[in-house]
């Protein structure tokens, strides 16, 4: 493809703009034409209640297109329109997103032209929250944003501010240049990580005992899919290497599902070599000396005697110096006392350039939890950097920017 005129970085792109029911709903002409004047063509689908703040007649006007509204409109709908719409889409951007459509965007639920096609598409969504601050901070809106981040679908905003309600705090709708610059973002405007190869473990593994039975942990891995992830949205070919998990496979990534720790290892040594290693995963240290060919059973026994050996440490064998070592090896030391200390001592044994240690003593609720609480260990004299308390999503990107920084000073 040839490159996009020079002030025009979307042009050829195509854009479905979907602008549900909210006061921030005035802004969404303004939003069309920032897209339009970097070259992109927006098509707009305006709900019910979008309807109330913006009418189809500006957003006509300024995307020089039909505004579509009704699920049910026979000419569009003929041809499954709901379905063509989001398929003859690069991005979805949905802006305002209000808490009622990203309910029924994390449900599943499908009772309107706009959340039809999003449950429809295979496009990637950008979503640009706006409500009251209470809205945003409820337990349901914050578990369905986490959900659907889980999905891929990238989130903008909400700012901090004065709202139309007379409140102030996070809730209001990103500004229509910052949606514009995250559209731009991705494409690839501002990949920084284009061209760069990354590998992330992440998950428990299964370590059998018998057919029937295995020694495993509770690692969730969603901090191992979110690092992968945001690696990929910043333009690296990324693989991810998981361990079984109920974490749905990260949009735009390389995915090798393993169960053991050698299958693990045999998996990540096949995707070298890499320009970033980040071991996520939560790799069982010992296995079964010996696997059973068949149940064991417990009667005619009052105990069981399980011989067990250790596993291959992956970080170790990524981080040994070699022409296949990645220039960046980053791993996570699991803690549940002397965090700093225990990861400083696990990140000179192991070899590795970084650690990630992160606190998973009982009560933190960390270990399969949504949030991370981590310091960010990058050498033996280096100040940890501290960070607060985030959701395992934001802990991603905050990395994710930080390998894309290191490796840029590198090159």
């Amino acid at each position: 493809m040839p490159p996009a005129p020079a002030g025009k970085p979307l042009a050829g792109k195509r854009i479905l703009l979907v602008v549900s029911g909210g006061i921030a709903a005035y802004k969404t002409p303004e939003l069309v034409r920032r897209l339009r004047e970097r070259g992109a063509a927006v098509r707009c689908v305006l709900t019910e209640a979008g309807a109330r703040f913006v009418t189809p007649l500006a957003l006509e006007a300024v995307s020089e297109d039909v505004v579509y509204r009704d699920l049910w409109a026979l000419t569009a709908e003929s041809g499954m329109g709901h379905i063509q719409l989001s398929r003859e889409a690069d991005l979805v951007v949905i802006a305002p997103a209000s808490a009622d459509l990203l309910a029924k965007q994390a449900s599943g639920l499908a009772d309107d032209l706009a959340s039809t096609l999003l449950l429809a598409t295979d496009t990637e969504v950008l979503a640009a929250p706006a409500m009251n601050v209470r809205m945003w901070q409820h337990p349901a809106t914050q578990a369905n944003v986490e959900t659907l981040r889980r999905r891929g679908v990238r989130v903008v905003g909400p700012d901090a501010g004065d709202m139309a309600c007379g409140e102030h705090g996070p809730g209001r709708m990103a500004e229509p240049e910052a949606i514009r610059d995250a559209v731009e973002a991705h494409f690839g405007a501002d990949a920084p990580l284009a061209g760069r190869r990354a590998l992330v473990t992440s998950g428990p593994t299964h370590e059998p005992i018998d057919p029937v039975r295995y020694i495993a942990n509770r690692a969730s891995g969603r901090q191992g899919h979110a690092v992968a992830a945001a690696l990929a949205r910043l333009g690296a070919d990324t693989t991810l290497v998981t361990g079984p998990t109920a974490e749905p496979d990260p949009a735009g990534v390389t995915v090798r599902h393993v169960e053991s720790a050698r299958e693990m290892l045999t998996a990540c040594e096949a995707a070298l070599p890499v320009d970033v290693a980040v071991c996520a995963a939560a790799v069982g240290d010992w296995r079964a000396a010996e696997e059973a060919a068949h149940k064991c059973k417990r009667e005619g026994r009052d105990a069981w005697a399980l011989e067990l050996v250790q596993n291959p440490d992956i970080l170790a064998r990524l981080s040994q110096p070699g022409a296949n070592r990645p220039p960046l090896v980053v791993g996570f030391a699991a803690e549940t006392d002397a965090v700093v200390a225990n990861a400083r001592a696990k990140r000179a044994r192991k070899g590795c350039d970084w650690i990630v240690a992160n606190d998973v003593a009982p009560g933190t609720g960390t270990f399969g939890g949504a949030h991370n609480t981590v310091h960010l260990i990058t050498g033996d004299d280096a100040e940890p950097e501290a960070w607060p308390r985030l959701a395992k999503t934001d802990v991603a990107e905050r990395l994710a920017a930080r390998i894309a920084d290191s490796l840029g000073e590198g090159s």
